[in-house]
């Protein structure tokens, strides 16, 4: 069965909007319509000893947590097919729904409803909440539009196709192959449900894409954030927050890429790109702290409407896609106590970081 791959797109498309993110602050240099807030005193030299400890620490919570579901070779406990994946996934998707609730939206909130906006239109319309929607709705489409195009594109480059039978012959499935001129009728399986299946894994390549694109969205948005700013009272405690933060994270995405089976390059790949966006956003806060606004028109407005459109992602993905997908899964709903095990862990995880939200 030849493997497609799709992915090498998604990345090059992923690394243009991380591009694009780094380069966002420069239009917002210079435009501040109101005074900054007075968060503590400002003493550079220090701040950028926590912003450098912040880098280091986010990077290695960050790799080790996007890792740590993949390592079903060396812990046989963390395979996809075991019990214990599905707890470790639950616990995920309660930390990536919460994060789209509770640290994501209510940014967005505060950016575009910031009395540094005119009145018309921000003040006149709910944006923050139109704009989520419809990055949820975008984002079905993606996702149910890449999914029958490339589940399609697989099974018509396989050497025998499979068709459903007209009304005449219901119940049978007519298979043509290459070495004969007829057809047969036969009890076929049309679609392979088990969890190694084609469609399945077409199916977790996509969610683990699109799930790192919202991430890496409000990742960016993060770290330019916490580079920016020269309080020390400030970023020493957002240097622990965002370490859990980025390893909970991590924890939601690495699952996903374990489970769609990418080839090693591609998984190294996106757990770089996922491991070095909030650091690297962090660097270039730190680089434009000197001119950059966070209270300029242009740059709540930015990311106001980004941090709506990757909750958005976010909070569809982690209902939908993670949540969803694994708790109507015939293994969890023919076994009680898997069930009572990951609702506690979905209500952990997402509790875990509730709870951050107090710092971060």
């Amino acid at each position: 069965m030849k493997e497609l791959n799709f992915s090498s797109s998604s990345q090059k498309i992923l690394a243009l909007l991380f591009i694009t993110l780094a380069l966002l602050p420069t239009i917002a240099l210079s435009e501040c319509t109101c005074e900054p807030e007075d968060d503590g005193e400002i003493n550079k030299g220090e701040a950028q000893k926590y912003q450098i400890a912040a880098i280091v620490s986010i990077l290695i919570a960050g790799g080790i947590g996007v890792c740590l579901p993949m390592m079903g070779k060396i812990i046989p406990s963390l395979r996809p097919e075991k019990d214990m994946f599905f707890i470790i996934k639950a616990f995920a998707a309660g930390v990536i729904l919460s994060t789209g609730f509770i640290h994501v939206l209510p940014d967005a909130f505060d950016h575009l409803t910031s009395p540094c906006l005119n009145e018309n239109p921000w003040g006149k319309f709910p944006f923050t909440g139109f704009i989520a929607m419809v990055s949820t709705i975008l984002t079905l489409m993606i996702d149910a539009m890449a999914t029958s195009y490339y589940s399609k594109s697989h099974f018509n480059k396989q050497p025998g196709r499979v068709e459903v039978a007209d009304e005449e012959h219901a119940g049978h499935v007519h298979v043509h192959t290459h070495g004969t001129d007829g057809h047969s009728h036969g009890a076929i399986t049309l679609v392979d449900d088990s969890p190694s299946s084609a469609s399945h894994l077409i199916r977790h390549k996509i969610i683990s894409q699109v799930l790192e694109l919202g991430i890496v969205v409000h990742s960016v948005i993060i770290g330019i954030s916490l580079g920016a700013s020269q309080s020390p009272s400030t970023i020493r405690p957002l240097v622990a927050a965002l370490t859990f933060h980025q390893f909970f994270e991590g924890m939601g995405l690495g699952g996903c890429i374990s489970q769609a089976k990418f080839k090693q390059r591609q998984v190294v790949t996106m757990a770089l790109f996922f491991s070095l966006t909030t650091p690297v956003g962090i660097a270039i806060g730190m680089g434009i702290s000197t001119v950059y606004s966070e209270t300029s028109a242009t740059a709540l407005i930015v990311e106001g409407v980004l941090n709506s459109a990757s909750a958005g992602i976010l909070i569809y993905m982690a209902l939908v896609d993670l949540l969803a997908a694994d708790f109507m899964n015939p293994r969890m709903q023919n076994n009680i106590k898997l069930q009572m095990g990951a609702n506690l862990s979905l209500l952990l995880g997402a509790g875990c970081m509730a709870l951050l939200a107090k710092w971060a």
